[in-house]
């Protein structure tokens, strides 16, 4: 299994909808840098969140997690209360190719400021927007900004297709489009 370079992102991003939509170049003006990097893909954070609260004194379950634990924000700036968390999605919509697996990292600018992104593997052949959780890990609130850089994706090929995607499997969160709570 290899990493994959800006190369093969470009040309693949381009040739088939890979990331929807794709910028290029790192873009960094006065924002937190997203688009094609060395090896990786910077994905943006768009302007839908899920701020948890539990004002019901609801239990986190993830067999039936309850829709009201969560506010739901469409904002150019997320603030996310101390030792807390928020689900977002990525400005972009990923399609992977069957021989490629996509591991997200979050970015350094926030984890230096105690915001942990997190991101579950991309499987071959998944597609959709890509739900996001930032955890605020600080005793003080902490801002997210939409339509900035968010995360990574870091593209790894397989040294051969493997013998069932995602697709095939008919994955639950395949397609998913907005903001995506657990399912069972």
């Amino acid at each position: 299994m290899s990493i994959l370079s800006d190369r093969w992102i470009r040309e693949t991003a381009l040739a088939t909808g890979m990331i929807e939509p794709f910028v290029e170049s790192q873009r960094r003006d006065g924002c937190i840098s997203y688009g094609l990097s060395s090896y990786g893909y910077d994905a943006r954070v768009s302007d839908e969140f899920k701020i948890f609260t539990n004002v019901d004194s609801a239990v986190v379950d993830p067999k039936d997690f309850a829709q009201n634990s969560f506010v739901d924000r469409k904002t150019d700036v997320c603030i996310i209360p101390p030792n807390s968390f928020a689900l977002a999605r990525t400005v972009e919509y990923f399609r992977v190719p069957r021989d490629v697996l996509v591991i997200c990292l979050g970015k350094s600018t926030y984890a230096r400021c105690g915001i942990i992104v997190n991101v579950t593997p991309l499987e071959p052949e998944w597609e959709g927007h890509v739900t996001l959780e930032f955890s605020n890990t600080t005793p003080l609130p902490a801002k997210i900004y939409a339509n900035e850089g968010a995360c990574q994706f870091l593209f790894l090929k397989g040294d051969q297709p493997c013998e069932t995607s995602y697709a095939d499997r008919a994955g639950k969160y395949m397609g998913q489009r907005g903001v995506t709570l657990p399912k069972l």
